[in-house]
């Protein structure tokens, strides 16, 4: 009976010792973990701060996406690449006339003898076909529609009021005939907040002045 006795108490405290050497080991290695650092413990991601906190995020490869265009896009993209092409032909014989009539405008203040000032027209005008003639014939009628519309932008008259002023009501009369007979109108005017088209136009003049440096 002693000899069990002694042999509980030895077990007793062997099993105490093992027991206290596992614990001790546990707390060090719960103690230690958060010490060890390596290269492979840390990830770098990118972080938002919405709302004051900070959440971590990343960025996934780009995926390209490819469909058929409907046809309705492929006619809205069709239209504007007509007007843009025409708006960019077209824009630097606009800002000629707007200069030009400037500067006839110019000399004929303060002339009031009509033969005077039909003479000062004249001069101008030969200058003018010679420079402008060829390049002009050779535009679209669709492109000559938008230039009519960007000479009124530029001169904030229409066609039919610039010829009639320097040319009389009789021309301009004629012209507006042979414009009408190919679906025009010199006296159309340009109104890019009520038009869409005109809008459009605009917002194409402005991207030519930003690319060559033109300020309105």
């Amino acid at each position: 009976m002693l000899f069990v006795s002694r042999k509980l108490r030895i077990l007793f405290i062997i099993g105490a010792l093992l027991f206290g050497l596992l614990r001790t080991n546990s707390v060090e290695a719960q103690i230690t973990l958060p010490s060890q650092t390596s290269i492979n413990d840390t990830l770098k991601v990118y972080a938002f701060i919405v709302d004051g906190d900070t959440i971590p995020g990343g960025r996934l490869l780009d995926v390209t996406v490819r469909t058929k265009m409907l046809a309705k896009w492929r006619k809205y993209w069709a239209e504007w690449t007509r007007l843009r092409n025409a708006v960019y032909v077209t824009y630097p014989y606009a800002r000629a006339a707007g200069r030009i009539m400037n500067e006839v405008n110019a000399k004929l203040v303060n002339v009031n003898d009509k033969n005077s000032r039909k003479a000062i027209i004249k001069s101008r005008e030969k200058e003018l076909k010679k420079e402008f003639a060829d390049k002009l014939t050779n535009l679209s009628v669709y492109q000559g529609k938008v230039l009519m519309k960007l000479i009124n932008r530029e001169t904030g008259n229409n066609c039919y009021n610039i010829i009639q002023e320097y040319k009389g009501g009789f021309t301009a009369g004629f012209w507006q005939t042979i414009a009408v007979l190919f679906g025009s109108n010199l006296k159309q005017v340009f109104a890019p907040n009520e038009d869409q088209r005109d809008h459009d136009i605009e917002l194409i003049v402005h991207d030519v002045e930003r690319m060559y440096g033109i300020r309105s």
